[in-house]
């Protein structure tokens, strides 16, 4: 068996961590006891013995799930959950101390969306890098319950690219239906237009380079044949 590594929560993290401790715990077969709990027996001796087995198999998994989430936390975060006796519990109080109750999720959410619309492409950006800014808002935006589809975060994109791209965007929104095409076509359409124009760049500034060495050669021997 591969050991595994769980990940690890801190301030700044949690929807990113979420979705990893969701996987792991999939993984061990525990997400769906945390995700909908289970129902405790005040008197056992009234449950048939397939009611006990069910019973005890959903203890020891609960217990499973709290275990895997008690290793991705340091001290502060055991604090919030440690008085939470059952997985769903425990999860319930990490997600309003890390993303807060109804009236702070809205908050967050307005403050996401004021940064999507602000973003723009800085110069000398590469579009790599750029996706993935785009993408870390976009995704936080849904993570908060944001409807947000990829026509809507391409047309963003399109819009809010450095000057240089607009030859390629002007081709984009004229022959391509942005409904029909993926996030990954776009960005490797523009990555290819940039390396295009880098190369096309490089070249230009190597035949100028080579012309200034050739004026100043030939600037040289002219002061050589005159002495």
């Amino acid at each position: 068996m591969v050991p595994f590594q769980v990940p690890t929560l801190d301030k700044n993290n949690y929807d990113n961590w979420s979705i990893k401790i969701k996987a792991l715990l999939g993984t061990q077969d525990v997400w769906e006891i945390v995700e909908k709990g289970y129902i405790e027996s005040e008197n056992e001796s009234d449950l048939t013995q397939n009611q006990r087995d069910n019973l005890r198999d959903s203890r020891k998994r609960d217990k499973k799930a709290l275990y895997l989430i008690y290793q991705g936390l340091d001290d502060d975060a055991f604090e919030k959950i440690s008085e939470a006796k059952l997985g769903k519990k425990a999860w319930e109080k990490l997600q309003i101390s890390y993303k807060g109750a109804n009236p702070v999720k809205k908050v967050r959410l307005q403050t996401l969306r004021a940064e999507f619309e602000i973003l723009h492409m800085k110069e000398g950006e590469v579009i790599s890098d750029y996706f993935s800014r785009v993408l870390m808002v976009t995704n936080q935006l849904k993570r908060n319950g944001e409807k947000l589809n990829d026509v809507k975060i391409m047309e963003k994109i399109l819009r809010s690219l450095d000057p240089k791209f607009d030859h390629i965007v002007a081709i984009i929104e004229e022959t391509k239906d942005l409904e029909a095409m993926l996030l990954e076509q776009l960005l490797g359409s523009l990555q290819a237009y940039e390396g295009k124009k880098k190369k096309k760049e490089g070249i230009v500034e190597q035949l100028f380079k080579t012309q200034i060495d050739t004026i100043k050669e030939e600037t040289s021997s002219g002061h050589n044949d005159q002495s």
